[in-house]
């Protein structure tokens, strides 16, 4: 059998030789009870640590897809059903048998690689990835964005797309005061959605206003949430004396909210609070960027 190793790659070498030996096994082209070559003749041929090669065998060895065979050396063992099953078969003969085609037409890896990520990044995305520095105020965006649009959310911070693998299957978002910060990160031809925030008129649309005596609780774990709904409760008339902030990141935050008449919140602290609680969320994203989401789904998520 034909490995490839990369030192360039970002997969460690060990990763490589696990992968390539599995899919080998997977394809026949290396058989049951097959030997396979010793620590030290992989490590000579490849040039790299006996080290790493020995965990490579161990690893595969913990998987039952090899066995040790005292003073002889590791053999490739036969699967049962269960764990044929439960390895996902049908995948990956499907990859073995791609890889070995792409061998019989002598194909270097750096040109399957770089073709294997061009069609990846030609898929209908299956997720949004919600791009946004702030890590307490990514979680209620992509509360947010999964409540309106029932795809799934992954969050990431701008050192996170370094990552080669970041963008595949995504449809990047971001809020418009991060966009430029975004698009300077991203590859220059990677669309990036914008999300609007809702204005005060917005959040405080179709809103009863509590009794001007009325105790209000304010409660986020984004220290920007607090500020930004004092802000709008103040301006909506609401004595500032009325209302209490809890900030949920600190202990014992739920203190004394069974005592107040309205509890304000953020679609990620709302999940935390007990149905009993009057509870009104304020969200972040307008409505109209919302909508324009489930639009974007319909139109090229599959």
């Amino acid at each position: 059998m034909r490995l490839w190793l990369s030192r360039s790659s970002e997969v460690p070498l060990r990763e490589q030789l696990v992968a390539q030996m599995r899919l080998g096994i997977i394809s026949g082209d290396l058989t049951v009870g097959q030997k396979l070559p010793s620590t030290r003749e992989l490590a000579r041929r490849f040039h790299i640590h006996a080290n790493t090669v020995s965990a490579a065998y161990r690893e595969l060895h913990r998987n039952g897809w090899v066995e040790f065979r005292k003073g002889s050396g590791v053999y490739v063992r036969g699967r049962s059903v269960d764990q044929t099953l439960d390895d996902d078969l049908g995948l990956d003969q499907l990859i073995a048998s791609f890889f070995q085609t792409a061998r019989s037409r002598k194909h270097a890896l750096r040109e399957i690689q770089a073709r294997l990520k061009h069609w990846l990044m030609l898929q209908p995305p299956d997720h949004f990835l919600l791009i946004e520095p702030d890590p307490e105020l990514r979680e209620i965006l992509i509360t947010e964005i999964e409540a309106a649009t029932k795809v799934r959310v992954a969050g990431a911070s701008l050192d996170d797309l370094d990552h080669a693998d970041s963008l595949t299957g995504a449809a990047p978002v971001t809020l418009y005061s991060q966009l430029e910060r975004v698009r300077a990160t991203l590859p220059s031809d990677t669309e990036v959605l914008a999300l609007r925030t809702r204005s005060v008129p917005e959040s405080l649309q179709g809103q009863i206003r509590p009794p001007t005596d009325a105790l209000v609780a304010i409660v986020s774990r984004w220290p920007e949430f607090l500020r930004w709904a004092h802000t709008i409760l103040v301006a909506a008339g609401l004595d500032p004396d009325a209302l209490s902030f809890h900030d949920a990141r600190g202990r014992g935050w739920k203190k004394g909210l069974s005592s107040t008449a309205l509890v304000i919140t953020d679609s990620l602290v709302a999940r935390q609070l007990p149905a009993s609680a009057k509870v009104r969320v304020f969200r972040i994203i307008s409505d109209t960027s919302l909508d324009e989401l489930g639009a974007f789904v319909e139109q090229f998520f599959k």
